[in-house]
């Protein structure tokens, strides 16, 4: 039954226990301005923290870290990041960590950055503060690190023992990001519910080992419902450069929600269909959470949601502008050899595309994205974008 069964015999008869496991970052912070706040916040931690963040986020927002840490009478040591999330990097980050005499790591930035931050921190034993300046996935509050090569190429994910320490989101900060970029965090989360909801029906493991409590599948059920609710209102806001109530909701639902949902319960097809997507190059200029968005559509398809359901995800993707068809990802009447490319990926042996109720060959999901491209265009032109 896997790592997170265990057994016992009762009469004679075999029971199988199944462990639940919930997980989370110990503390999410979340309001206007909270940056001025790290040093208050990192002082629970340690004494001098290395502070990880790029050349751009030092010009936006080095006057503000140095104030807070002068606040509090602080040390802490401002590296630039290199790029990428590599073994390298990392190792780099190490040993200016050691050389400074720090003992805790601070990700100020987008993934790559909190990546790398994470990893370093696990192999320094050490706490670490996730400060993310876009709502552009779920990835800050995981135990979850992914490396690359050198080259920017995917290597491998470093599943991490524990969760964030803190997760700090200063809510001025992601209202003046592009848009486009929290538009994509809201079509991550869009699969959040959905995916939990395939990975609960066939009792699938999630992240972390175990099967989702009832607070995660409700956490995911709301991330759903706060999108639906507040997406819209959220983008047009954004749009004018507002930072509202929706506005918070939308960071709380891209971030938090969405991370304890796809974490504690488990994923599906959509993110499977992500991975798939990628193989084909005119898709590289979307973000993860823009082909995740078709990835949703293809997710109902293939598990035949009622035509209702369907609709309604549909329709918030339009009003947000996130893809519900392929020429949305600059895929305009792809051959079906191209798209057996994508569906062989995102079959691929440990995907979690196989946590489905049924087996799923590449030709099903090659239908079931036809499928879903024809309801997308079908869509488009009785609803229209913001």
């Amino acid at each position: 039954m896997g790592k997170s069964a265990s057994y016992y015999f009762s009469g004679g008869r075999k029971v199988v226990h199944m462990r639940k496991i919930f997980a989370s970052p110990a503390r999410y912070i979340q309001g206007k301005d909270e940056l001025k706040h790290l040093a208050e916040h990192a002082k629970t931690l340690g004494k001098k923290p290395l502070i990880l963040i790029s050349k751009g986020g030092i010009k936006r927002s080095a006057p503000i870290i140095e104030d807070s840490f002068k606040k509090e009478d602080m040390p802490y040591k401002l590296l630039p990041f290199g790029g990428e999330s590599s073994k390298q990097e990392i190792a780099a980050i190490r040993k200016e960590y050691a050389d400074a005499q720090c003992d805790m790591f601070i990700g100020i930035g987008g993934g790559k950055i909190f990546d790398s931050a994470k990893a370093a921190a696990y192999y320094e034993n050490a706490p670490v503060i996730i400060c993310p300046t876009v709502a552009a996935s779920d990835a800050p509050c995981s135990a979850l690190a992914v490396l690359y090569t050198p080259e920017g190429e995917f290597e491998e994910y470093l599943f991490l023992p524990h969760n964030p320490n803190i997760v700090l989101i200063d809510e001025a900060i992601i209202a003046k990001s592009p848009v486009r970029m929290t538009v994509s965090g809201m079509g991550d989360a869009l699969a959040t519910y959905f995916e939990a909801e395939t990975a609960i029906s066939t009792n699938s493991d999630n992240f972390v080992g175990g099967k989702a409590t009832l607070v995660a599948r409700a956490v995911a059920r709301l991330c759903y419902e706060t999108l639906l609710a507040y997406g819209p209102k959220a983008v047009k806001a954004l749009q004018n450069g507002a930072l509202t109530p929706a506005v918070s909701k939308i960071i709380e639902a891209n971030t938090l929600m969405s991370g304890i949902g796809f974490e504690s319960c488990g994923t599906g097809a959509a993110h499977s269909v992500h991975n798939g997507l990628t193989a084909l190059e005119p898709t590289h200029a979307f973000y993860h959470g823009e082909k995740v968005a078709f990835g949703v559509m293809t997710q109902l398809v293939l598990e035949d949601y009622d035509k209702d359901e369907i609709e309604t995800v549909a329709k918030f993707c339009i009003s947000v502008g996130l893809p519900v068809c392929l020429a949305d990802l600059n895929l305009d009447n792809p051959s079906r050899d191209d798209l057996m490319k994508v569906a062989e990926l995102a079959c691929a042996k440990g995907e979690t595309i196989h946590n489905g109720a049924v087996a799923v060959t590449p030709d099903d999901v090659v239908d079931a994205m036809l499928a879903a491209d024809e309801m997308g265009k079908m869509y488009k032109t009785v609803y229209t974008k913001i």
